[in-house]
């Protein structure tokens, strides 16, 4: 039991080897998408609450140097949306929509790869299972009552199994988890389109063009 213990990915054969890269591949990815994507939240509404108070007193410079400084695709969107201050409302929805169309694929990029992942690792278990089971046929001749070799044998086969159904649950909770996030940052994402193009096409005193107000 103690041999089993301390040499676990010995026992399970010459595919633990595939597998533990599967796994380091996949937490490695994981936790990187998970820190980009944290990184791109911000607090939307204080953020869109002090842009727009830029916006109400013609300091259109400094809003759009506030959302180049704040981290995340949401500022993107609303600089986006800001460089097209003063045009039609059709040319800030453009605007917008083609920022977002820009940020979904760098917030959606390897999370893919985390799904393929928890896809093969079960079928490399399964290979490992094949091999020892293969093992154990050709070896059967010469067990000669060792009941030690058919027990190592057997355990490779559980453990490569067991190893790859583990990782692929693993990885498929990674993936829904990250895929969740997407999916929040998207509808993140058009909530701040809507209010700022909103704002920017429907807010009286914004009716006024910044020249004009300083030509007063």
């Amino acid at each position: 039991m103690e041999y089993f213990q301390n040499n676990f990915i010995l026992q399970g054969g010459p595919v633990m080897y595939p597998l533990l890269f599967v796994s380091l591949l996949g937490f490695v990815i994981f936790i990187e998408r998970s820190l980009y994507l944290h990184k791109g939240q911000i607090g939307t509404e204080d953020f869109l609450s002090g842009i727009k108070n830029l916006v109400r007193k013609k300091r259109l410079v400094e809003a759009l140097t506030l959302c180049e400084d704040t981290p995340g695709p949401m500022a993107r969107i609303v600089k986006s949306a800001l460089l097209h201050y003063g045009e039609s409302r059709e040319s800030i929805r453009s605007a917008i929509q083609s920022a977002a169309i820009v940020e979904i694929p760098s917030l959606e990029r390897r999370i893919g790869t985390i799904a393929a992942l928890a896809r093969v690792a079960p079928l490399l278990g399964f290979l490992g299972t094949i091999i020892a089971a293969l093992q154990a046929l050709y070896s059967l001749e010469s067990f000669n009552g060792d009941s030690g070799v058919l027990s190592r044998l057997l355990a490779q086969a559980l453990i490569t199994s067991a190893s790859g159904l583990a990782i692929a649950v693993m990885a498929m909770l990674a993936y829904h988890f990250l895929s969740g996030r997407v999916r929040a940052l998207g509808h993140d994402f058009e909530w701040v389109g809507h209010d700022i193009h909103e704002f920017l096409t429907t807010t009286p005193e914004l009716d006024q063009m910044p020249g004009e107000a300083a030509e007063e």
